[in-house]
């Protein structure tokens, strides 16, 4: 196993370990430290498809790693700050750090159709001998993935540490820090679906039948 691969494997074992700072209420700052594990496999993504491209380190292993690796990454993290519940530190309210919860909700279903839709459309173009390279307006959707929930990931690490829900000035902010978490995710979505529809279109001929 080359250095790229070993790299992906590692963000695939920081996955569960995320998880597990961010569920566990028991844990001091464990919403602060599944954070920065998230973030170190965010910068992963990154790192091993440098490596592999720039020392001639592509391989099949790799090309079948890293995809699962960085949907697993998303999917994981997007579940979490919409379904785990969330005590603030005044210990009022209960809540998903994307709240109401259905706009995540619908966010994650966009997120993963399009996933799912261009996983798909690979598999034809490799039945056809065709390889597709990723673009730009893929990398630069992954980019606001990555940022946006890391924001959601540290959102919640402040509610839970520090909001008090009859503090006035706590309350402007929690309603400022919404908006930045709405505006994220909103340029993400949109980011989603036009590198789906992008990558689609820029490869049409893969869905063209054989003569």
């Amino acid at each position: 196993m080359n250095l790229p691969n070993k790299i992906t494997t590692v963000r695939l074992c920081l996955i569960p370990l995320f998880i597990f700072f961010f569920m566990a209420d028991f844990v001091p700052y464990g919403k602060l430290i599944a954070a920065i594990i998230f973030t170190v496999a965010c910068l992963t993504d990154f790192l091993d498809g440098k490596i592999a491209r720039s020392r001639g380190l592509v391989t099949n292993l790799g090309k079948f790693l890293d995809p699962i690796a960085d949907k697993v990454l998303v999917m994981a993290g997007l579940l979490l700050v919409i379904a785990c519940p969330i005590t603030p530190n005044e210990g009022t309210v209960i809540a998903s750090a994307v709240f109401p919860s259905y706009v995540g909700v619908v966010a994650a279903i966009i997120i993963l159709a399009r996933e799912l839709i261009v996983s798909a459309f690979r598999q034809v173009a490799a039945t056809r001998n065709i390889v597709l390279a990723a673009d730009m307006y893929g990398k630069v959707k992954a980019v606001f993935q990555f940022i946006t929930l890391i924001f959601y990931f540290l959102y919640a690490f402040v509610l839970e540490e520090f909001y008090v829900a009859s503090n006035e000035t706590w309350l402007m902010a929690n309603t400022i820090l919404n908006i930045i978490g709405y505006v994220l995710l909103g340029i993400t979505v949109v980011m989603t679906i036009v590198s789906g529809l992008k990558y689609i279109f820029d490869n049409k001929q893969v869905l063209k039948d054989a003569k």
